[in-house]
């Protein structure tokens, strides 16, 4: 599970907003993928925004951001020579599925699908011996499920980071496709 930047995203540092510019969505003056952290001179407990999947509200016709998280630089070392950053240090829990209507979505959709109800319905599946007919549904409740287990793989987010540190092409592809 991950999101995989599909909806549009940007960060804002120091007042200004950095992103990769997408069909119909924002222009950024600059990339995001061409701006160095160093770049901005942050110092410890600095803090910037991340925002990920917003639009236009066309009731409102605001911005709606549905996901904001708040970075902060928690040190800032001497760089090691045979370490390729960028380079996670900890973190917690899993992350929401990617289109589960934002935070008020995603606390509604915890409700809804409580892991002793996703287990019973998963049991059910067995029982009747639908999984053949109803793969659609035994996937959602695998993604529901995956919610709960709370663990946070920081050696797979190392991995990703490092793909995308060094250019993998499997990286790129992907980012050339929904750009």
């Amino acid at each position: 599970m991950g999101w995989e930047n599909i909806h549009l995203h940007h960060f804002i540092i120091h007042g200004k907003q950095y992103g990769i510019t997408q069909l119909g969505g924002t222009i950024f003056d600059d990339r995001a993928c061409e701006v160095k952290l160093s770049f901005f001179g942050f110092r410890e407990k600095e803090k910037f925004l991340y925002e990920y999947d917003f639009s236009i509200c066309p009731l409102m016709g605001a911005w709606r951001y549905w996901w904001r998280h708040q970075i902060r630089v928690e040190a800032i070392l001497t760089p090691d020579q045979n370490q390729i950053y960028p380079i996670c240090t900890d973190g917690k829990g899993v992350c929401p599925p990617e289109n589960c209507g934002g935070p008020w979505g995603f606390m509604k959709a915890r409700e809804e699908f409580f892991i002793w109800d996703v287990l019973e319905r998963f049991a059910s599946m067995l029982r009747e011996k639908k999984f053949d007919m109803d793969r659609e549904e035994a996937s959602e409740l695998l993604t529901w499920l995956s919610i709960y287990q709370n663990h946070f793989d920081r050696q797979k987010v190392n991995q990703h980071l490092i793909q995308y540190a060094t250019g993998d092409r499997k990286l790129m592809l992907f980012e050339q496709e929904i750009v």
